[in-house]
């Protein structure tokens, strides 16, 4: 799907008329194709598989953690169309000789981050796309992210963080192993 850069302008136009602004006063003469385009950026991955990311599979016999974290991402809350920004951290167990380049795994988390969403989901997307493309023994997923929404409106509650977890596999069942991979990520 094509993001439609014109509606988007006259959206925003209507948006700006709406809370009594001039859209034709200098300073926001531009706004509308700004806004446009940042939309066309922020949401690209909308009509993405994040898990195409994982078809770059290598044989290397290492079934042990593999764990890249602090991938900082952007992405809008599909309740209020306010950025969630924050840091993702992925681990996976590889089985079978089956690993993936290490900026593979970040390519996921900001593909799976580009689109209208809650923060759940993103977590169990990136966790889900690495059980189906990698088949790994075990995922483990935390992401920390602050809320535009509870920010600056709402509760206005700047600096307040949400964690969220997607654990599959080994570390759904082990509780050791479980602990032991999350106290890594906060470490």
């Amino acid at each position: 799907m094509q993001i439609d850069q014109e509606k988007i302008q006259q959206a925003v136009r209507m948006i700006l008329e709406a809370v009594g602004e001039d859209p034709t006063r200098e300073g926001l003469l531009e706004t509308p194709a700004r806004v446009a385009r940042m939309y066309g950026e922020i949401l690209s991955g909308i009509d993405q598989d994040p898990g195409d990311h994982l078809q770059t599979i290598f044989n290397e016999d290492h079934n042990e953690l593999v764990l890249v974290k602090d991938i900082s991402f952007y992405s809008l809350c599909e309740h209020h169309l306010i950025p969630f920004f924050g840091k993702a951290h992925v681990a996976y167990i590889p089985q079978g000789a089956k690993i993936t380049g290490l900026s593979k795994l970040a390519r996921l988390v900001e593909t799976a981050a580009r689109r209208p969403q809650l923060q759940e989901r993103l977590t169990s997307t990136v966790a889900d796309a690495l059980v189906t493309h990698l088949d790994p023994t075990g995922v483990a997923v935390m992401v920390e992210a602050e809320h535009m929404c509870m920010a600056m409106r709402g509760v206005n509650k700047p600096g307040t963080i949400t964690v969220t977890t997607a654990v599959r596999g080994t570390f759904l069942e082990d509780v050791h192993l479980r602990s032991e991979v999350f106290h890594m990520m906060r470490s």
